[in-house]
């Protein structure tokens, strides 16, 4: 059961299950136009070296294999987009019922892991509008009452409040709550609310970081538009015996 009462409706996720909802998610906000994916597609962006904690090193079989288990799991859904390749998209939407704005920010903490909470407004409002701080929180209480996100500082922390996803086994999250036992420690709940630098809204940094990111997420789409005509190119060679 949830805080709020209700069933649960989800379990943990494997590291590679969160990896692979994370890209989905996130690749469906950045660069639509790539959207649903390709097997290949899925597995450069879970291996990216950027936005990304820890750096992964996945081949196609793995997210393969990913893919189908969240399909059982009724999260990703196989499509046919009327070429060669079959493509990937996630049910998140239909299954959990989460809005646009949560699905970004279990995304970011899916791909990133722990952080805090103006980390994560800056990083979640590259693919979905969050305003401010206070926005954010509300949006993760919501969450927290149907255990999606977690906590790891205690009550009444005020300032560097560091957050996670909910989809841990429980024996990995108490892992997580003892790695970030230091910030806990040092906390102190006297302090003013300090979000991240960069991370308030209109900030040089924060505008710059953006662009960055969206730059990137561009490439990123030029790229992976690339790599699948190589690949309908490679199956149209096979099929003519080439």
């Amino acid at each position: 059961m949830t805080e709020s009462g209700e069933p649960r409706t989800w379990g943990p996720l494997s590291a590679p299950e969160r990896r692979v909802l994370g890209v989905l998610v996130e690749k469906a906000k950045t660069t639509p136009d790539a959207y649903p994916m390709s097997v290949n597609a899925v597995t450069v962006a879970c291996n990216q070296k950027t936005a990304r904690d820890p750096l992964t090193n996945y081949d196609n079989d793995d997210s393969e294999e990913t893919l189908q288990a969240l399909r059982k799991k009724g999260l990703t859904v196989m499509v046919d987009a009327g070429g060669r390749v079959m493509r990937w998209r996630h049910d998140l939407y239909e299954c959990w019922k989460i809005t646009k704005v949560e699905a970004a920010v279990l995304a970011e903490l899916w791909l990133r892991g722990a952080q805090t909470e103006g980390d994560l407004r800056a990083r979640a409002a590259r693919m979905e509008p969050i305003a401010d701080l206070p926005t954010l929180q509300t949006i993760l209480q919501g969450l927290q009452k149907r255990g999606m996100v977690v906590y790891l500082t205690p009550p009444g922390v005020r300032r560097g409040v560091i957050v996670t996803h909910g989809f841990f086994t429980p024996e990995a999250l108490e892992r997580e709550r003892a790695k970030h036992a230091h910030a806990i420690a040092s906390a102190d709940a006297d302090d003013p609310p300090a979000a991240s630098p960069g991370a308030a809204s209109g900030s040089p940094r924060s505008a710059l970081a953006e662009k960055v990111e969206r730059l990137e997420a561009e490439v990123e789409r030029q790229g992976a538009e690339i790599r699948e005509l190589a690949e309908q190119v490679r199956s149209l060679k096979n099929a003519l015996g080439d």
